[in-house]
């Protein structure tokens, strides 16, 4: 299954809206898309999270306002609050879902390699000796 866009009416929803401005969510939806395009593509299925929170912080803050007073109210926005932008969290996610990033191992011995073993060095060190724990071949 291919991945689709949220439509303005999940916008709403997610932010919580009775009404929405569905012209403009529809563009701020189409510009997230876009923003997490250039970190995954195609992306995941599961990207429709990630598109929304982008959509939703430009939505309710288009201007990135981090301070504002209304009357006896204040209200202080962490700064970069607003926008359209993706954050560390948003990529991270975008690459996880796409399966990309985490913990992986790389393998650098050759497949032809000699699985015995190359030492003793002294040909008379082993056989012949005992070998004590802690002291080696005695």
């Amino acid at each position: 299954m291919a991945f689709e866009a949220p439509t303005a009416e999940q916008l709403g929803m997610y932010l919580g809206l009775a009404e929405i401005q569905g012209d403009r969510a529809d563009l701020l939806i189409a510009q997230a898309v876009a923003l997490a395009e250039s970190v995954v593509r195609p992306l995941p299925d599961q990207a429709t999270a990630v598109v929304l929170s982008v959509a939703g912080r430009a939505y309710v803050n288009p201007q990135q306002v981090s301070y504002e007073t209304i009357g006896p109210m204040s209200v202080q926005r962490p700064t970069g609050s607003g926008g359209l932008y993706l954050t560390k969290a948003d990529k991270a996610a975008l690459k996880s879902l796409a399966g990309r990033g985490g913990a992986f191992t790389v393998d650098p011995t050759p497949e032809d390699a000699d699985p015995s073993p190359t030492w003793p060095l002294d040909a008379a060190a082993g056989p012949g000796l005992v070998y004590e724990p802690g002291w080696g071949w005695v």
